[in-house]
């Protein structure tokens, strides 16, 4: 098989989308990329005005990545949502969420701003909701054991860990861009964020972009054996909420959803504003970390900052979506069809001052 873009003549883009997102979804993908993706931003959209009351009878089934939204709500004590959540899925991962939404296992999601863009690309519709501008960067770069890697100019002919459909390999992507290293200088390695572990420690790849709480606990084990992390200034500037188009369009779920967004907020508020019952909470007892590395992960945490207009974060996905167009990865487009701009600012209006954008 062919590549499928002549600046990445060691990648197949349908092996990306095959190794990240399993058979069923790269061929619903790969068939729909050609057509149905370019009409993927108004399909199934809906303009009709938020419902003030959420109907009785309502539910959603939200994903909860490690349990994250249940512990905010109990520790914080925000009282019951507005309708009933029918499921709080264990899913984070991008290509993950989108098998979810296609499955009709899930309605709403918390993401970076790559999975909207690779959603379009297969031609699912899917809308953003809610937007937590990221000001510190999120990721670093671990490299394997034994490595001489120090900086990103040495990621030159260098094997790195790629996640196409999540923050990760977006993140790897600018900080290519910023040094200078264009696709075809570096080896790309099709993976999900969740086998690059087993990679850097095997050597299967010389860097992979980990999370700031992923990254102490394998420096812990590795960096006695010449592991090392690389710093950047570089951000996934978006953390998001998102849903298909058709828990969108549907009145009384489009109320939830609304309702939905102030609880996210304010959840995220709580856990910047009180460090130290995270730490113990969760980072502790769920993530079974020690309490100093807890707290050298909460040293990092960014505040959470809800923008009252979306303007840069619409800015910022277009930049996005135009680096994964340059090396081929997804097809050019308007990200504008992302954003359903009815949910606009009710983030920021449930937040203080201080943690608007």
């Amino acid at each position: 098989m062919s590549p499928a873009h002549p600046s990445l003549p060691g990648v197949d883009r349908r092996l990306f989308l095959t190794s990240l997102l399993g058979a069923t979804a790269a061929v619903a993908g790969l068939s729909g990329c050609a057509g149905t993706s370019a009409a993927a931003g108004t399909k199934g959209a809906s303009t009709a005005p938020l419902a003030d009351k959420v109907p009785s009878g309502t539910s959603l089934k939200i994903a909860s990545y490690q349990g994250v939204q249940q512990l905010e709500f109990k520790l914080a004590k925000f009282g019951e949502l507005p309708f009933t959540v029918a499921d709080w899925p264990n899913i984070g991962a991008g290509p993950d969420v989108i098998n979810a939404f296609r499955a009709k296992s899930l309605d709403v999601a918390n993401n970076a701003g790559i999975p909207p863009i690779q959603a379009h690309f297969q031609g699912y519709d899917a809308k953003i909701v809610a937007i937590n501008v990221t000001r510190k960067p999120n990721y670093l770069f671990a490299t394997k054991p034994g490595s001489d890697i120090r900086t990103v100019e040495d990621f030159r002919g260098k094997k790195l860990a790629f996640s196409q459909g999540q923050a990760q390999g977006v993140v790897l992507l600018r900080a290519l861009k910023k040094a200078g290293l264009k696709y075809d200088d570096v080896n790309l390695v099709p993976l999900t964020s969740n086998q690059f572990f087993t990679a850097l420690q095997a050597g299967q790849v010389d860097v992979a972009p980990l999370a700031n709480q992923q990254a102490p606990a394998y420096l812990k084990q590795y960096e006695p054996k010449g592991a090392r992390a690389i710093t950047t200034d570089v951000v996934d500037l978006l953390n998001l909420l998102w849903a298909p188009a058709s828990v969108l369009a549907d009145e009384a779920k489009a109320a939830a959803v609304a309702a939905y967004i102030p609880y996210w907020a304010k959840g995220a508020v709580w856990q910047y504003e009180h460090p130290d019952a995270w730490n113990k909470e969760f980072y502790v007892k769920t993530q079974n970390l020690t309490l100093a590395q807890a707290e050298s992960i909460t040293a990092l945490a960014n505040k959470p900052l809800f923008p009252s207009s979306w303007a840069e974060a619409i800015k910022w996905e277009q930049e996005t979506a135009d680096l994964l167009a340059d090396g081929g990865f997804v097809k050019p487009f308007k990200v504008g069809s992302l954003f359903d701009h009815r949910f606009e600012g009710i983030a920021a209006k449930s937040v203080p001052a201080e943690y608007r954008s």
